[in-house]
Parts: structure tokens; C-alpha cells; sequence
């Protein structure tokens, strides 16, 4: 038997929403990867909805205001009703060092009134916390996130890299449609952990960096092939020896590519989605035809003995180096 990719909508959670099956990430909009340019930024935006794209992912952290403020103009006229809009707080801005994070009730109900504002919005349909505070109970950050939904300002609730004893916590406080943390063939242990306690809760999983940040698109072979300013060249599994190795692990992409007539990248996005109908990744670009090169991993068939030799050529704990630097570990899974 042969899977095969619809274009079938994934729903989130119990939550009203429902969503294409691969959404559109918005962080490298903003510099993140490197210089970014708003206009282009517009243009990629605007083609992913047009090609059928309707989760569109943004932070108030990314860019601190830009992203949204930049989606706000994309998404300004017809636009604004064909998508399900995201976008994140709870992530603070410390010049010099690692950001801070901000749970308390009211900085949530701030925080809102102005991604509400550079959005251009009255609502978002999903509201997610980006980074747990471990000083703030997260029945009291849930119960204002809540209030929001019942002012309508928001639709749904999400958490993102919340460690499962937080998400059961938080949905028995207020129901959460989605969870966001980063998934991939290159990193899966506590992805697949956290999925355990969301598939018992009906909640959907929401994978961030599913192309592993494009170490499984093939695209960067040596430190040099990262532009100047671009965040992977500070980040541990680019690291010249932890390159080398993880280099290695993509043999087994590259191979089912070929045979495939895919992509490295492609068949990474099908591999995630062959996971479940509960999956939703959102690949993140600058460019519009990597949108198109991403959308294709629909079209990729792979049966599960495809996917079984994928997850035993990429088992969990593969890759080299930490999925994060130290400092910003330190606020994952919490």
C-alpha cells in the first residue's frame, strides 16, 4: 500500500478551525535566516495563499512587532478572510542576552491588544503561548488566554515547546487546539513524546522547522553556504564537525529522493506528514518557489515501508548537536 497526501483540510484540535495540510511559517520573514526584504516577504505570502495555504504563522518575537506588522499589510483586503492567522506572545525582548518570557494575566491581555493592532485584525483565530514562564502557573496564563477567546478576540488556544504534564495542566484549565513545537526527521525525541499526551487529548500538533532549519533540504554542505547574519551560523548543529555527521544522515533522504523523483526536502515534508492527519507542518522561506517546492511533498507517495526506513536511517537522538544553543534551551519544553 502506497500513502498518499490529499489536500484534504486538517482540523485543529476541537477547535472550529481546519487548516490546508502544510502551512506557511513567517519568522524568516524578518531576518531571522539573514536579511529579509518586505516586499518579497508580501509576494510570498501572497502566492502560498493563492496556491491554497491558509495556516499563516507569525510571533509578536519576530522581528519584536515587525512579522506582524508586515502580515498586517499582506493580509490587508481579500486576503485576511482565506487564512487561519497565528501568531504568538510570552516571549520578551533582553538586548545582550537570551529573551525573557512573560506569563502574568495582564502582560497576556497586552500583548494581545497589540498583535490585534499590528495585525490589523479584530480577532486571531490561534493565539499561542510561545515559551512557557516557569514563574507563572500555567492555569493563570491559560485563564487569561481564555478570557481572550470569550471577548472574541481569539478563536483558539495554543502552547508552543510545553512539555506534556504542562499541556494536560493547560487544557484542563482551557481547552487547547494545538501545540507547536519543532518536529522533523532530525529531531523527534520529544516531539514524539509530547504527541503521546496530544493524540490522548484530541489535540492537533503543529511541527515548526519540519525541514530541520534546511539542514534535510541539502542546501547548506559547509559552514561558508550560511549567509552572512543568518541565525544557523550561531546554531550547534551547523557546527563544522555536527554538520559533517548530520551530512551523513541525510544519505538516506537523498536516496529516497532519487528514487522518488522528489527532493531531499519533499520527502522530508512527507515523511512528517505520512505521520498523522493530527500534523500540520509549517516550512518557513523567503522565496516563492521553495512555497511551490514545499507544496509538491503532497504529491510525493510513500508507503510505510518508505517511512519505516526513513525512521531507522534518522532514529531518534541522530543528529549532532543540540537543537538550540544552550541559553535558549533553557526556555524549550518546559
Amino acid at each position: 500500500m502506497v500513502q498518499t497526501f490529499t489536500q484534504e483540510p486538517r482540523k485543529l484540535g476541537g477547535s472550529t478551525l481546519s487548516v490546508f495540510p502544510i502551512g506557511l511559517g513567517c519568522m524568516s520573514l524578518s531576518g531571522a535566516y539573514g536579511k529579509s526584504d518586505d516586499a518579497e516577504g508580501v509576494r510570498v505570502v501572497h502566492h502560498a495563499i493563492d496556491r491554497g495555504v491558509t495556516m499563516i504563522d507569525s510571533s509578536d518575537m519576530y522581528g519584536w512587532g515587525h512579522n506582524e506588522t508586515l502580515l498586517g499589510k499582506a493580509l490587508a483586503g481579500g486576503y485576511r478572510a482565506k487564512v487561519v492567522l497565528t501568531t504568538k506572545f510570552g516571549q520578551t525582548q533582553q538586548p545582550g542576552g537570551a529573551n525573557g518570557v512573560d506569563g502574568r494575566p495582564d502582560y497576556v491581555k497586552a500583548a494581545c491588544e497589540a498583535s490585534l493592532k499590528r495585525l490589523g485584525v479584530e480577532v486571531i483565530d490561534l493565539y499561542y503561548q510561545h515559551r512557557v514562564d516557569p514563574s507563572v502557573p500555567i492555569e493563570d496564563t491559560v485563564g487569561a488566554m481564555g478570557e481572550l477567546v470569550k471577548a472574541g478576540k481569539v478563536k483558539a488556544l495554543g502552547l508552543s515547546e510545553a512539555r506534556p504534564e504542562t499541556i494536560r495542566r493547560a487544557h484542563k484549565t482551557f481547552p487547547i487546539a494545538a501545540v507547536q513545537s519543532e518536529y522533523s526527521l532530525l529531531y523527534r525525541e520529544q516531539a514524539e513524546e509530547t504527541l503521546q499526551t496530544t493524540r490522548e487529548l484530541g489535540i492537533s500538533f503543529v511541527a515548526y522547522s519540519p525541514l530541520g532549519r534546511s539542514l534535510l533540504t541539502g542546501a547548506v554542505r559547509q559552514a561558508s553556504d550560511i549567509p552572512q547574519g543568518d541565525g544557523r551560523g550561531r546554531h550547534p548543529r551547523f557546527a563544522a564537525d555536527n554538520l559533517a555527521r548530520n551530512l551523513r544522515l541525510l544519505s538516506a533522504v537523498e536516496a529516497m529522493a532519487k528514487a522518488k523523483g522528489g527532493t531531499p526536502g519533499q520527502i522530508a515534508l512527507a515523511w512528517l506528514l505520512a505521520q498523522g492527519p493530527d500534523i500540520v507542518p509549517i516550512p518557513g522561506t523567503k522565496h516563492v518557489d521553495r512555497v511551490d517546492a514545499n507544496l509538491a511533498a503532497l504529491d510525493v507517495a510513500l508507503s510505510p515501508d518508505d517511512v519505516a526506513k526513513l525512521s531507522a536511517a534518522l532514529p531518534p537522538g541522530a543528529a549532532s548537536g543540540t537543537r538550540y544553543a544552550e541559553a535558549q534551551l533553557k526556555a524549550v519544553y518546559l
